[in-house]
């Protein structure tokens, strides 16, 4: 199972300008020149075909931080690459977040995958962009500017062996006897565990980092912390990868999202504003955000930010869907200040209370 580390967090919503108007024809009649940095399809390229087009003479595409068996991108990369006939070169696919800005530089991506938080702090390395499925991505998991927007993302959950447990019916169960809880790394470090204390934290929608720190010490006293994965029969997870394990595992894994609420973040797309390639780039992503790419990320169990309006359109592919732990809970996203205040927070405490 692949692990990429970046830190979950809400958006600070940016107000820029981005020219995405249309461009008028000329009189001749003849569609106007394509702009490789087209602020969207209709301003630089007006159709699609011409988008392919321009794509294709660049020839290839540059990205990075994408392991191929990270949420289904291998099939991902494959699929758009035998669509337009474009090479896809893969740069340090296990880059974290803010290894992609670090390395920006000298590997040139032509498009970034990123956490929220570093796609906020990073800002004008992107350039606007505004995919021809703009509207159905929801305003608070969307750059005003068009910089960067939400593509997939998925809920905080607990993944269990049934043979050994029972299906925890809340975080509280984990207290009982025989459970042995374990979290994806050291949540001073890793996203996942982080996340993971912040959701065991949640109280009527809202997380605390004080309440998940004595949540994971009162799990240690009560000798229901495992020192790492393998001994443990818990583990709390992001819901992609916890489904993932339980779709491959023969032992019969499965996964439960309690509560009314649940903690959830999103991996957000950009291109960047030096893309070698930036008609590639923009076709990208609209392949990503296109009904195909938006299914096939939930094929790798991810949820994809145009989900809903997949489902209401009749686009969504059903067989994946039900393979998602199911939850009526209630999506809680963490704001900037809050994630930077928690992690601040368990700098300093966990050592003493957990350990």
């Amino acid at each position: 199972m692949t692990v990429r580390i970046g830190a979950a967090a809400t958006m600070i919503l940016i107000a820029t300008t981005a020219g995405c108007g249309s461009t008028p024809a000329q009189d001749d009649g003849k569609l106007p020149p394509v702009k490789p940095q087209a602020a969207s399809l209709k301003d630089g390229f007006s159709t699609m075909d011409r988008l392919v087009e321009a794509a294709r003479k660049e020839g290839s595409l540059t990205v990075i931080g994408l392991p191929r068996d990270w949420v289904n991108y291998g099939e991902i990369i494959d699929t758009f690459s035998e669509e337009y006939g474009i090479k896809v070169n893969q740069v340090e696919p296990a880059a974290s977040s803010r290894r992609e800005i670090e390395a920006a530089a000298q590997l040139r991506p032509d498009v970034f995958d990123l956490s929220l938080e570093v796609a906020v702090a990073n800002a004008p390395m992107f350039a606007p962009y505004r995919v021809q499925q703009w509207p159905d991505v929801p305003d608070h998991l969307k750059d005003y500017g068009g910089r960067w927007y939400a593509g997939y993302g998925g809920y905080m959950s607990i993944g269990y062996d049934p043979r050994k447990v029972a299906t925890p019916a809340s975080y509280q169960d984990l207290l009982k006897p025989g459970y042995s809880v374990s979290l994806p790394g050291d949540p001073r470090q890793t996203s996942a565990a982080f996340n993971g204390v912040m959701a065991a934290s949640l109280s009527a929608g809202k997380a605390e980092a004080a309440r998940g720190v004595a949540f994971f010490g009162r799990l240690k006293k009560a000798g229901n912390l495992a020192a790492n994965e393998r001994a443990a029969t818990v583990v709390v997870d992001w819901d992609y990868h916890n489904a993932e394990r339980a779709a491959h595992e023969a032992n019969g894994w499965k996964v439960a999202i309690p509560g009314d609420s649940v903690l959830s973040a999103y991996y957000v797309q950009a291109v960047s504003k030096d893309a070698p390639h930036p008609a590639a780039a923009r076709l990208w992503q609209e392949f990503l955000f296109s009904d195909r790419g938006q299914n096939l990320f939930l094929k790798g169990y991810a949820r994809p930010v145009r989900m809903e309006a997949l489902q209401m359109r009749g686009g969504l592919d059903a067989e994946a869907a039900a393979r998602l732990p199911v939850t009526s809970a209630k999506p809680v996203i963490l704001t900037i200040p809050e994630t930077d205040t928690a992690k601040t927070y368990l700098k300093k405490e966990w050592a003493e209370k957990v350990g």
